[in-house]
C-alpha cells in the first residue's frame, strides 16, 4: 500500500449512499493536481444517483447493500490495495476491518460532538442545529470507529447560523465548507502538509 508519498498516489476507496457530490469534489481535487491520490473503487450501499455519476470517473463501482460483513469489506479493500477509506455521505455503520482501523475517514455536517449519532444525517442535522439555538455550525472530518460520529476529530470548519436560516440554507453553507474540509484533511493524512491552501481551521 502507498501513503501518497514517494511510492505513488494514495489509493482511496469512497463509500457513498446518495448523490455523490462529496465524491465528485474529491475526484475534482485529485484531477486538479491538489491531492496526491486516486480513487480506484467506489462502494455504494444502494442504487443511487452517485453510482451513475461515479461510473464515468472511477474504474470500479460496486453496489453492496446493507452493512458489509467485516471480512468481506476487508477482502474488497485489501484486494485493491486501498490505503484510505472515505465515507462520502455513506449512511451505513461500517464494520471496520482490523487492517483499516485508523484509516477510515468520515465527514459530518455539524460540529461534533454536538448533533451526531444514529439518524443524524442530511436535513435532520440542520434541523437539530436550528432547534438548539446554536450560534454556529459547520462540519467535522473525523476517524470512523464502531459507533456513529464518535471517532477522533481531524479538523473542523465553522460558519455562523444566521437569523431566519432554514435547514436548506444552513445545509448549503455547511456543504460549502465540507467541500474544502475533506480534501484538506486527506492532504494532511497522506502527508502533503497542513492543508491545500489556507491551512486547517479547527
Amino acid at each position: 500500500m502507498s501513503s501518497g508519498g514517494t511510492n505513488g498516489p494514495a489509493r482511496i476507496a469512497a463509500l457513498i449512499s446518495g448523490g455523490g457530490r462529496t465524491l465528485l469534489n474529491l475526484i475534482d481535487t485529485i484531477d486538479a493536481g491538489q491531492l496526491n491520490a486516486c480513487v480506484p473503487v467506489v462502494i455504494a450501499s444502494r442504487p443511487c444517483p452517485g453510482v451513475e455519476r461515479a461510473r464515468p470517473r472511477v474504474p470500479e463501482v460496486l453496489v453492496m447493500p446493507g452493512r458489509i460483513p467485516v471480512a468481506t469489506l476487508g477482502e474488497v479493500l485489501s484486494a485493491r490495495q486501498i490505503d484510505w477509506v472515505v465515507l462520502a455521505g455513506y449512511l451505513q455503520l461500517v464494520n471496520i476491518p482490523p487492517a483499516f482501523r485508523g484509516k477510515i475517514i468520515n465527514i459530518h455536517p455539524a460540529l461534533l460532538p454536538k448533533h451526531g449519532g444514529p439518524g443524524m444525517h442530511g436535513p435532520h442535522v440542520h434541523q437539530a442545529v436550528l432547534a438548539s439555538g446554536d450560534a454556529e455550525s459547520g462540519c467535522t472530518v473525523h476517524f470512523a470507529d464502531d459507533t456513529f460520529d464518535t471517532g477522533a476529530t481531524i479538523l473542523q470548519k465553522r460558519c455562523p447560523v444566521l437569523p431566519g436560516d432554514t435547514p436548506d440554507a444552513l445545509a448549503a453553507r455547511v456543504f460549502a465548507l465540507e467541500l474544502e474540509a475533506l480534501p484538506e484533511a486527506m492532504a494532511m493524512l497522506i502527508g502533503q502538509g497542513p492543508g491545500l491552501s489556507r491551512g486547517v481551521a479547527r
